[in-house]
């Protein structure tokens, strides 16, 4: 009796095993399970991720135009900016996406100052661009322009400094600015910039403005 009693209960110890075996199995299996869709699940969210970053879809401000869903200008107070380091510009959607054609804009009484004389300049500045996902607002645009009258910078730096910032906000698919500065000490100056070559069928018409001849 006693051996038999001492075998089944050697019996039930190993069923007993084998039932924990099983389950340490099952619950192995699970585990597995988990972290097999736990990594399908990251690697998933990792391949959109970099496709996403590949289609240039990430929304930061150095893949993607920042744009409005609506002016927040227009038809509003707002003073005009201490500088152009303060102003914002305002872009909003663009209208006729996937159009091409051409926006004008002409500030024909631009100011800034001398950054050696503090003595005022003034410039003829002409801005033309094909928009592409987003157009800049006006008066955001007349803010930020107006900002110049008490910024000091040669005449080179503001007209390719206003440009370069339109072009890198706004990310159109082409732009140019012309500025056309009176002459101080008798000589006028002329600086032109252009984002790249531009689209080919772009309607580009002449800017407009004469070369300064005083008397002659």
């Amino acid at each position: 009796m006693r051996t038999r009693s001492c075998h089944l209960w050697r019996g039930q110890g190993q069923n007993q095993d084998s039932r924990v075996a099983i389950e340490l199995g099952q619950v192995r299996k699970s585990v597995l399970h988990i972290d097999i869709n736990h990594c399908a699940s990251s690697s998933s969210l990792a391949s959109v991720h970099l496709s996403r970053q590949q289609r240039g879809m990430e929304s930061t401000p150095e893949n993607s135009p920042q744009s409005s869903p609506e002016p927040q200008f227009l038809g509003k107070d707002s003073p005009l900016p201490a500088s152009p380091e303060e102003a914002q510009l305002d872009y909003v959607p663009n209208p006729r996406q996937g159009a091409l054609y051409l926006v004008r804009f002409v500030s024909p009484e631009f100011t800034s100052l001398c950054p050696v004389t503090n003595q005022p300049d003034f410039a003829h500045i002409v801005i033309d661009y094909a928009p592409d996902e987003t157009i800049v607002e006006s008066k955001s645009l007349k803010l930020f322009l107006g900002s110049f009258r008490n910024h000091n910078g040669f005449h080179e730096d503001v007209t390719v400094g206003i440009g370069q910032r339109l072009a890198e906000e706004m990310r159109p698919k082409w732009l140019r600015i012309g500025g056309y500065w009176y002459p101080r000490g008798g000589i006028p100056i002329d600086v032109f910039w252009q984002s790249g070559a531009p689209p080919e069928e772009l309607w580009l018409p002449d800017q407009g403005v004469s070369p300064y001849r005083g008397r002659g």
